[in-house]
């Protein structure tokens, strides 16, 4: 139990490492960006920024899932890549079909996942909200 509690503790640290540099990263672009998606028109470049920020979300949620999914494929948990990254995909997003389970000495990792995946939209989606904050307002200081 231990050993799962300590390993899915490293895995929510190594995907929160990974998002959150990630995240840096594209507000320092739309940052850069803000002056031309200041001028009019101002919905299509909203628009281009909300659709661009929910693309680069889903590619954090992808890494993270992969990466949940790999150390379940090491660990010897699954037999192949698409059960593991089934699995990985639906505990994360907490959708828990139940189809596909871990072995019974792992199942800790599962409510693990499931967490991890909580924390990571929860932050996803706050970081969404302030993407169309911010570009909302410097379009309304422009206007």
């Amino acid at each position: 139990m231990l050993i799962q509690i300590l390993l899915g503790g490293t895995l929510i640290v190594l995907t929160s490492l990974v998002v959150a540099p990630a995240w840096w990263a594209l507000e320092v672009f739309l940052d850069r960006a803000q002056g031309w998606l200041s001028r009019p028109p101002y919905g299509p470049k909203l628009t281009l920024a909300l659709g661009l920020t929910m693309l680069w979300s889903a590619l954090m949620i992808t890494v993270a899932v992969w990466i949940w999914a790999l150390t379940f494929l090491a660990l010897g948990l699954f037999e192949t890549v698409e059960s593991a990254v089934y699995f990985a995909l639906v505990v994360f997003t907490t959708l828990g079909y139940g189809d596909v389970l871990l072995p019974e000495g792992w199942r800790l990792l599962g409510g693990l996942a499931a967490t991890n995946g909580l924390l990571i939209f929860g932050l996803l989606t706050a970081m969404l909200v302030e993407t169309l904050r911010q570009t909302r307002l410097h379009q309304r200081d422009r206007a």
